[in-house]
């Protein structure tokens, strides 16, 4: 059992925060597909609207690598391909029938899955559509089906706020999740199953835990998880998983249907009711919400750190398990700068909410413009991986590509927090992203 000790990060303590309680929801009648909320990914359309659809009928491939195919998440007739931007693809969306039908897939044995062959394996995993679910570091793409990792990372929580628990959705699913497992286990000869030592609830799994940490938000990610843990620099290469995905693939594996359940917690203190929802892979935002949603807040889909913002009409991505919802916080505030700060949330110690214990409202108000940084050293003091943002942030901004990669670019986890706690208001997570994402792309083409 190895342990790792986190000493950074920052654990905001933000109200809103979903019980572990789960409601299943009635199917909805509409289920979406999203290219757009795919990384990294050309897609090519296979389907129209207007054709018919299985659960497990390919929608789009990808054009550089069309062994990645996604499949489905509803059988019926395809409503309407939305389009963003450029003619990209936001949504597929799939008009769902009564009765749906279901493309099957070969289903495996436990004794099938210790004797089959990697290639083999990887070729059910990219056939069921559940390849995409694997992510490849240090550019967190997908995984690449040729390659062999040197671990596999299976993240069960990151303390992000709001994001789905596994308390929740490991409930009476060990046995799936052994399944899930036993076939990463044969994709690479290390697999670390990572666990926050505080979490005495996931009991069950001790047998499958072989890493636990202890920190703050984002101690549980795999790439903070990697970065004190590697040795060299081949192991940059290794991928990672969500608990909840092992389960989607075990699903596969198990039944030989593609798998649509899926776990999304709602949070957020503008959220009517925060709590667990079972309902579908690419589930209507509004149904998620039951219709009932306040005009003046704002829906964030996929966490609060790592999310975009959504309408009640769009739809859950492939990747995503919560949807916070969040005052706009556009509204006066009488005598604002007479306002102690009882309740503001704040990483510095300008208001009394220092020595608030208790969860604070927070909204989507940036408080204030974007302004020169200051070297404050608080985006410093808060990096899971050790790096300077303030610096590499400089050196992107002066186009000093060699400068930004020492001070450790391609270790950033675009956790957030340095945008999150930066007094200046400057965008330093985007700004890293998309330094990461040109260089990724010159050595692709390079």
């Amino acid at each position: 059992m190895k342990k790792i000790r986190v000493k950074k990060g920052y654990q905001p303590r933000i109200s809103g925060a979903p019980a572990d309680t789960l409601t299943p929801l009635a199917g909805p009648g509409q289920v979406a597909a999203c290219p757009a909320a795919i990384p990294w990914i050309t897609p090519r359309l296979k389907v129209q609207p207007g054709d018919t659809v299985r659960i497990g009928t390919v929608l789009y491939e990808d054009k550089q690598n069309p062994r990645l195919r996604f499949l489905s998440p509803g059988g019926g007739r395809i409503d309407e391909i939305r389009l963003g931007p450029r003619r990209r693809i936001d949504a597929i969306v799939i008009s769902l029938d009564r009765e749906e039908k279901q493309v099957t897939f070969p289903a495996f044995t436990a004794g099938q899955l210790e004797t089959i062959s990697r290639p083999d394996l990887v070729a059910h995993l990219c056939a069921g559509g559940v390849w995409p679910l694997l992510h490849a570091l240090p550019f967190r793409t997908i995984a690449d089906p040729d390659t062999v990792p040197p671990a596999i990372f299976v993240s069960l929580d990151n303390a992000e706020p709001f994001q789905a628990s596994p308390d929740v959705y490991l409930e009476n699913q060990t046995g799936l999740f052994t399944v899930g497992l036993q076939a990463l286990n044969r994709l690479a000869d290390q697999v670390y199953v990572a666990a926050d030592e505080g979490q005495t609830a996931r009991r069950p799994l001790n047998g499958s835990v072989n890493l636990t940490y202890s920190g703050a938000y984002p101690a549980g990610d795999p790439g903070v998880l990697l970065y004190h843990l590697k040795t060299g620099a081949d192991e940059n290469r290794s991928w990672f998983i969500t608990g909840q995905d092992v389960l989607l693939i075990a699903e596969l594996l198990k039944t030989g249907r593609y798998p649509t359940r899926r776990i999304i917690a709602v949070g957020g203190s503008a959220a009517r009711e925060k709590h667990h929802l079972l309902t579908r892979l690419g589930a209507p935002v509004s149904h998620l919400l039951g219709g009932d949603m306040d005009a003046a807040a704002r829906c964030v889909s996929g966490g609060l750190f790592h999310g975009h913002a959504v309408a009640p009409a769009d739809f859950m991505g492939l990747y995503e398990t919560a949807l916070t919802v969040l005052p706009e916080g556009n509204e006066k505030e009488f005598l604002a700068l007479f306002n102690p700060g009882w309740r503001k949330p704040s990483y510095s110690r300008v208001y009394l909410s220092t020595v608030n214990s208790a969860p604070l409202p927070a909204n989507c108000n940036r408080h204030g413009d974007e302004r020169a940084c200051i070297a404050c050293m608080h985006c410093a003091d808060v990096c899971p991986v050790d790096i300077l943002p303030q610096l590499t942030y400089k050196a992107i901004l002066v186009d000093e590509v060699e400068e930004s990669l020492a001070h450790g670019l391609l270790d950033c986890v675009e956790c957030g927090l340095c945008t999150y706690v930066c007094p200046s208001k400057i965008e330093l997570t985007q700004t890293l992203k998309t330094a990461r994402a040109a260089y990724r792309k010159e050595q692709a083409h390079g």
